[in-house]
C-alpha cells in the first residue's frame, strides 16, 4: 500500500493536496506536515513511497528537505511544489535528485500523473534492490573464521575503491566468489562483470579474447568483434587463473592497466576503457617470475590489494556453517525437504582431509543428502564421503 507525504505550509493547499490523493486511490496512505522539520522527522521515522514538498517553507526550505532526504532515505522520490517564483529554483531541484516538479495551484491530470509515474520509479527501484540482494546470496561468503572474517573485513574497505585486487588460493576455495563479492559491492556493481578463464582459452586466442580483433586479423576472422575488455567498460573483469596467461597476453594487459587503453587485434587504434581489474591465480606467481613465466612488473600492477583465500582444511570451525548452507541450497533447488546432520557426522566431515576444498565439500554434501538416511548420520559419511 503506498504511503505518501505531503509537506506544505499551506494548509489549504496541504489540505487540498491530501483529499486528491485520498480520493484518486483508496489504497493510498497519505501522511501530511506542515513543515520541513517535522517533514523530515516523519521521514527518519517511517518509509515513505513518495514525498510531496513545497518549496518555500518557514524553518527549513523545500531545497533543505531535498538534499536532507538524498541523505537519508536517496531512494524515496520527491516531488516538489513551485509556486509561480519559485520556477527556476524548482528546475534546479531536478538537478539535485527531485523526481519532479508541481506549480501551484495544481493541475489535477499532471499531478495524478507525476504521483503515478513516481510510485512507479519506487517500485522499480525496489524491486532492482529486492534482485541484487537475491543474486548476491548466489555468491555469499559463508564462514566466522579468522582467516574469512578478515577477507570479509579487507572487501568491505576495498569495495568501493577502483583498487586492483589479487586472490590467490588452492583450486576450490572460493577466489570467484571474493571476486563477485568485490564486484557486487562497488558503485561498478551496476555494471557488468565479465569473467576470462585465462586457463580454458588456447594461447593463440586469449588475445582475442580480450581485446577483440578486426576483420581479417586472421584466418577465421570474419567481422569486427569486441573483446572482453570492452565487454566490462564500467564494470569489472575478472581475469580468472591469470598465472596461465600467456607473456605476449600479458605484456598488452600491462599496457590496459597502465593507460586504461586497449588495441583490437590487427588494429593500430585505441580504445579507451573504463574497466577495473579483478585477478585470481592457485599459482605461486613469484615463483613464475623467478622461472620466467611471468612478468614482475604486471604481479605489481594487479597485486595492489593481495587476498589469501585460505583451504578448507584451514577454516574447519567453518563447516558446520558451510554443510547447514549447502542443504539449504540444495533442497531449495531440488525442491525437498532440508535433511538435517547428526553432530557425529558434522564432527567427521571436520576431520575429513579436504583436498578438493569448498567444493568437494558441497559434492559430498549434495552426495549424503541423496543416499544418506533422514538425518544424515556417521555412519553415512563413512560410507558415503569416501574418495
Amino acid at each position: 500500500m503506498p504511503k505518501i507525504l505531503v509537506i506544505e505550509d499551506e494548509a489549504a493547499i496541504r489540505r487540498v493536496l491530501v483529499k486528491i490523493l485520498s480520493e484518486e486511490n483508496d489504497k493510498y496512505q497519505v501522511d501530511e506536515a506542515e513543515d520541513g522539520l517535522s517533514g523530515i522527522e516523519k521521514i527518519k521515522n517511517d518509509d515513505f513511497d513518495l514525498v510531496l514538498c513545497d518549496i518555500k517553507m518557514p524553518k527549513m526550505d523545500g531545497v533543505e528537505v531535498l538534499e536532507a532526504v538524498k541523505k537519508i532515505k536517496p531512494e524515496t522520490p520527491i516531488v516538489m511544489i513551485s509556486g509561480h517564483g519559485d520556477l527556476d529554483t524548482a528546475v534546479n531541484t531536478m538537478r539535485l535528485g527531485a523526481f519532479d516538479y508541481i506549480s501551484k495551484p495544481p493541475d489535477l491530470n499532471r499531478l495524478l500523473n507525476t504521483v503515478r509515474n513516481a510510485l512507479d520509479k519506487k517500485e522499480l527501484v525496489v524491486e532492482n534492490k529486492l534482485l541484487k540482494k537475491k543474486v548476491s546470496k548466489n555468491f555469499e561468503m559463508i564462514g566466522e573464521s579468522k582467516a574469512i572474517s578478515h577477507i570479509k573485513s579487507i572487501i568491505e574497505k576495498v569495495a568501493q575503491t577502483d583498487a586492483r585486487v589479487l586472490i590467490t588460493g588452492p583450486n576450490g576455495t572460493g577466489k570467484e566468489l571474493v571476486a563477485h563479492w568485490l564486484h557486487q559491492k562497488s558503485d561498478r556493481s551496476k555494471g557488468a562483470m565479465i569473467e576470462v578463464n585465462c586457463a580454458a582459452i588456447p594461447s593463440e586466442l586469449i588475445e582475442s579474447e580480450l581485446f577483440g580483433h578486426v576483420k581479417g586479423a586472421f584466418t577465421s576472422a570474419v567481422k569486427d568483434r569486441a573483446g572482453k575488455f570492452e565487454a566490462a567498460n564500467g564494470g569489472t573483469i575478472f581475469l580468472d587463473e591469470i598465472g596461465d596467461m600467456s607473456l605476449p597476453a600479458q605484456a598488452k594487459v600491462l599496457r590496459a592497466l597502465q593507460e586504461s587503453r586497449i588495441q583490437r587485434v590487427g588494429s593500430d587504434k585505441d580504445i579507451k576503457v573504463n574497466v577495473r581489474v579483478v585477478a585470481a591465480t592457485n599459482k605461486d606467481l613469484k615463483k613464475e617470475i623467478a622461472e620466467g613465466r611471468f612478468r614482475e612488473d604486471l604481479y605489481h600492477r594487479l597485486a595492489v590489494i593481495l587476498i589469501k583465500v585460505p583451504a578448507l582444511n584451514d577454516r574447519r570451525d567453518d563447516i558446520p556453517l558451510l554443510v547447514n548452507h549447502f542443504t539449504e541450497k540444495i533442497a531449495s533447488e531440488q525442491g525437498t525437504a532440508k535433511k538435517s546432520f547428526s553432530s557425529k557426522a558434522i564432527k567427521l566431515l571436520q576431520d575429513y582431509d579436504w583436498t578438493g576444498n569448498i567444493r568437494e565439500l558441497r559434492n559430498v554434501v549434495e552426495r549424503l543428502i541423496i543416499l544418506g538416511g533422514s538425518e544424515v548420520s556417521e555412519e553415512d559419511v563413512k560410507l558415503f564421503a569416501s574418495k
